[in-house]
Formats: C-alpha cells, structure tokens, sequence
C-alpha cells in the first residue's frame, strides 16, 4: 500500500510528451525575436533596387537556422550594375562561409565572407564590359545579431527603445571622408571638383578619371581600380529590448540626419515607417534622386518598451505624469540597451581584410580554394594572399587565405600595386 502510494506521488509529478514538446517549442519561439519588415520607394532615374529576404537558412531544412537579409543597390551610370549585385551578392557571400559550421562560428566566420562576396560580385560584373557602378549596403540579421557591409554612401542606422540612434555604415564620399581621399590619390587617383573652362570649380569632390563621388563601389570598371569594392563590416548584437534598422539610399540621406530618420517614424509599424520616412525626406527636399527605404523591427517577444509620445491634446498634469512614467521605463530598460559591439574593420586592403585561416584555403576535394572566387585550385596554383604584402598578419606565405591568379591580380591592382584596366598618366 505504501509503495503504490509513493508511485502515485511520483507519477502526479510527470507531465505529458505533448505538453513538454509545447512548452519547449513556445520556450524557444519566446527566445527567438521576430523580424517585421516594410519598404518604401520613389524613384526618379529608375536606379535603385533593393533586396529583402526573411527565409534564409544556415542549414537547409532547419528553420531554427533561419537568418533575414536586406539590401540597397543605389546605381549609377545605368543600372545594370545595381541588378546585379542585387541577384548575386548574396550568394558569393554565402559561398564563401565553410560548411557546416554553429551559429557562432558561422558569424564569425561572416565578415571575411562579405569581404570576398562584395569582390567577386564587383570582378565579376566588370568581366562583361559594362561601366555602370552601384554603392551596395548588405544587411544581415540573425536573431539580436546583425551584420552591416557596405561601400558607397548608402546608408544603415540602428534605433534602439531607448531613443539612442547609431550609425552602423560609414559614407565613401570623397567630399567628406579624407581617408579615402588620402587613398586614392596614393593609389594613383586625383581628386578635384568638376572644372569648367574659364570659369571656378564646381560640385563635390570626385575621383579622376571618371568624376565619381564615392571612392567604393561595384563595378565603374571605367574609372580605375583605385575605386574599390570593398566593403566596411560592422557587426553588433543588439541590446535584449531589439530595435529597429532603418536603411535607405542616399536620397534620404541628402535630405534627412540619422537622428531626424529615426525621430520621424517611431511608434509606427515598419511599412508604415518606410513611407513616413520617404514622404518626410520628399517633403524636405523634393524627388531630386531615387528614394529608397527599409525598415527592419527586430522584436523580443514579452519585451516591456517605453510608451509611446504623448498627444499634442493631453494635459500638462497628464504630460508630466507620462514623462515620470517614461523615465522610469527607461531606467528599468537602462541594463537592457545595450549595443554590443563584436566587429568593426574598414580597411580597404584586401589581404588584411582576408586575414589568415589555415583552414580557409582547404575544401573537402582536397585541393586549395580561392578565397574570393571559390574556385577549386590544384596544390602548385595557390597564391597566400600575404606574400609579398606589407599587410601580412603572418610570416608563413604557404597558410591561407590562397588566392587564385586572376584574384590576385585584382587584389594588387585595387592596393596599388600594378594598373590593371584603364592606366592614370
């Protein structure tokens, strides 16, 4: 009797199969935050294109591993190279991630990938002769962790519950970043203002030949290889509260701040946002460029947020007590808004953004891989791509990254090295 007495007690302790399996999968689906996203676009010159994709997967057929991608392709000069980079980016980037890594290694892994993605992408539209150019701002989001590259002056911006705003891409103007000025002009680049005959200089600064005003760019094969594709890579991991990324083209930017960006659509859902931040830059400066913006709400599921603005018609006893309420919010919040930095790196030279991975170069064949190609090399074609460079994290030329010929070639024509393509006297 004793004894069927403590079973009973035991077993009133058990819980169903079917209700364990519940209780983890709404566990897991309360840990994992959702992503809402909208976009918004007007255009002038028929230039911009851009690419948003929720169902990618690190490991096909497992949507644990599902990771969303958003990206703006601002061209010039047509739009062939913006098409493009918007259908293969993408895929050269994730082409360059070794199988079957975790979640943690496969994000770490990431910048490099986008390093050599953004090149392959750029060698390869420059392989069918055309001169278009387009900047590029590749934004990858996985769970609280998201990953910028961009060259050009497109632009990402991170809004966090707390109000703070922060800048995740760096702009490639010539005008105002004097860096790149610095670097191209070592490269064998001028940099000058448009000069009319007989009469003052003109415009913003660009880059000669050519008169390009950014100094990164896919394609614009016809302005030297000084014009660089590669991109700068920030990768943060957002505070538990989420927050919300805001990236758009530079007919936004011309015409709005970050700050002002993100002020003129909080409280509104993401498609909603989108539209009130083109309507707010057309409002401000007209369609004089083509307008593009994504918004992107990363939201922590049971994730208490500060209360919206109060209303114009509220009472001040009613403001003020609000505004109590709203900084206590924060306060409490205050732990939680925290932007973890984990990666920053802009350098335009290839062999230190490539760095060294002794297992980078091999793949499962047995031979070596171009780290930028991916182009299976036989064991005497490899090139380290630290021989010879003064950027070398490493004295033993036969680790990798390898490089094929054709890569390498581009990679010493980007750093200065030889002139490949059109020759600046």
């Amino acid at each position: 009797m004793g004894s069927r007495l403590k079973m009973n007690s035991h077993n009133s302790e058990l819980v169903p199969l079917a209700a364990l399996m519940s209780r983890e999968l709404k566990n897991e689906k309360m840990e994992k935050p959702s992503v809402r996203y909208g976009c918004a676009a007007q255009s002038r010159k028929g230039e911009d294109y851009f690419l948003m994709k929720t169902d990618c997967q690190r490991i096909k057929g497992d949507p644990s591993s599902s990771f969303s991608v958003f990206g703006i392709f601002d061209g010039h000069n047509g739009n062939a190279a913006a098409i493009y980079s918007r259908d293969n980016l993408l895929n050269h980037v994730l082409d360059a991630i070794p199988r079957g890594l975790k979640r943690d290694e496969w994000l770490q892994a990431l910048p490099r990938a986008l390093v050599a993605g953004f090149v392959k992408t750029d060698k390869q539209f420059q392989s069918k002769g055309l001169t278009s150019g387009t900047t590029a701002t590749l934004v990858i989001v996985d769970r609280l962790t998201v990953t910028v590259a961009s060259c050009g002056d497109s632009r990402c911006i991170l809004d966090t519950p707390d109000g703070s705003v922060s800048v995740l891409t760096i702009d490639h103007r010539l005008e105002e970043n004097s860096e790149e000025r610095e670097r191209v002009t070592a490269s064998g680049g001028e940099v000058g203002r448009l000069n009319v005959i007989g009469g003052p200089e003109i415009g913003p600064l660009r880059c000669w030949p050519g008169g390009l005003c950014l100094s990164r760019s896919i394609g614009d094969m016809d302005v030297g290889e000084f014009i660089v594709p590669i991109p700068h890579v920030k990768q943060v991991k957002l505070p538990n509260g989420g927050g919300r990324l805001i990236i758009a083209s530079d007919g936004i930017w011309d015409a709005l701040s970050s700050e002002i960006a993100a002020q003129s659509c909080r409280c509104l859902p993401s498609e909603l946002a989108a539209r009130q931040v083109v309507k707010e830059a057309l409002r401000r400066r007209g369609l004089k460029d083509d307008t593009t913006c994504i918004v992107v709400d990363i939201v922590v599921p049971n994730t208490s947020l500060p209360p919206p603005p109060a209303r114009k018609t509220q009472s001040k006893l009613r403001m003020l007590l609000f505004k109590a309420k709203f900084l206590n919010s924060s306060n409490k919040l205050s732990d939680k808004l925290i932007v973890e930095e984990l990666f920053e790196e802009g350098s335009a030279m290839l062999a230190e953004r490539l760095g060294n991975d002794d297992m980078s170069g091999s793949t499962t064949s047995g031979l070596f891989m171009c780290a930028v190609c991916q182009a299976d090399l036989a064991a005497s074609e490899p090139i380290s791509v630290d021989v010879g460079s003064v950027f070398s994290t490493s004295s033993k030329p036969w680790h990798g990254p390898f490089l094929c010929a054709g890569c390498r070639d581009k990679k010493d024509a980007m750093e200065g090295k030889r002139p490949s393509g059109i020759k600046v006297i």
